[in-house]
């Protein structure tokens, strides 16, 4: 199931405050597959309702293409906050929105309830969390999973500035839950370090390394750069290729470069040129 753009699931999804206005069409400009318009962390107590006020009003007016790439980040089940934003997004027909602190299929029931037709991201940032990510990607509506590593470091107390390795549990099983529901691959959390890229394609490669397909951003500057890594190298495209010829030439009964070509393997090569787009 897919949302924002094209047939292929978004790589990117970038956020931006619900409060700047001047910065929406920006963000949409950078080619960031999917703009997370935000109600929840990147605004003040005192600014929410004017941020739910300016998210509304401009996806009211705006274009049906724009509607397409943007979603909204909405506050948690458990907040003041959370009736008065499906409310405001009911009104204004929103047609994607991201759920904080997902941790039971009853939240996502009120979303969808709240915002009839709305396509839930569901937000993976607790042990909860990740102790019912199953019933979480089952529950109607839920479109893609989403894994908020920094919050879910911070409740476990767990240090992940050096080595993330930590994440490995709960990512393992927000990608199987994905699977098993047949959702996209889930999202990856952001990388707060905003001046380090070798930080952003390292921890996009771990992420990649688990099964996820996607990244969380929070600066357009790391948009091209995640988009660049997630395209096939020249040489995964030759093999993909050559896998398909040889596969062509003796189906079922192929061998490259000494190993049998089987159906994962042209399987694999498919889905390499697709992302290639070969």
């Amino acid at each position: 199931m897919n949302h924002c753009t094209s047939e292929l699931p978004p790589r990117t999804y970038l956020f931006v405050p619900g409060t700047r206005e001047d910065r929406f069409a920006k963000a949409l400009a950078t080619g960031a597959d999917c703009v997370i318009l935000d109600l929840e962390d990147a605004v003040s107590t005192d600014d929410k309702p004017r941020a739910r006020e300016i998210v509304a009003g401009w996806l009211a007016s705006a274009s049906s293409e724009q509607r397409s790439r943007v979603a909204v980040r909405i506050n948690d089940a458990g907040s003041s906050y959370f009736a008065d934003d499906l409310g405001a997004l009911r009104v204004c027909g929103a047609a994607t929105i991201v759920l904080p602190k997902a941790e039971n299929a009853s939240q996502i029931a009120a979303v969808t309830t709240g915002v009839p037709g709305a396509r839930v991201l569901a937000l993976i940032e607790s042990a909860r969390g990740v102790a019912y990510v199953d019933e979480i990607a089952s529950a109607p509506g839920v479109s893609r999973l989403l894994f908020g590593t920094l919050d879910f470091a911070l409740e476990l107390d767990m240090d992940i500035s050096v080595d993330a390795s930590g994440l490995a549990y709960a990512a393992s099983r927000i990608v199987i839950a994905s699977r098993l529901s047949d959702l996209p691959a889930p999202v990856a959390g952001v990388t707060p370090q905003l001046d380090d890229d070798a930080r952003l394609l390292a921890d996009l490669a771990q992420a990649r390394s688990f099964g996820f397909g996607a990244k969380l951003c929070i600066h357009p500057k790391q948009v091209g750069l995640i988009h660049e890594a997630l395209l096939p190298s020249a040489q995964a495209l030759e093999w993909a290729r050559r896998v398909l010829a040889a596969d062509a030439a003796s189906p079922g009964a192929a061998r490259l470069d000494g190993r049998m070509v089987d159906r994962p393997v042209v399987l694999q090569a498919q889905r390499v040129l697709a992302l290639g787009g070969s």
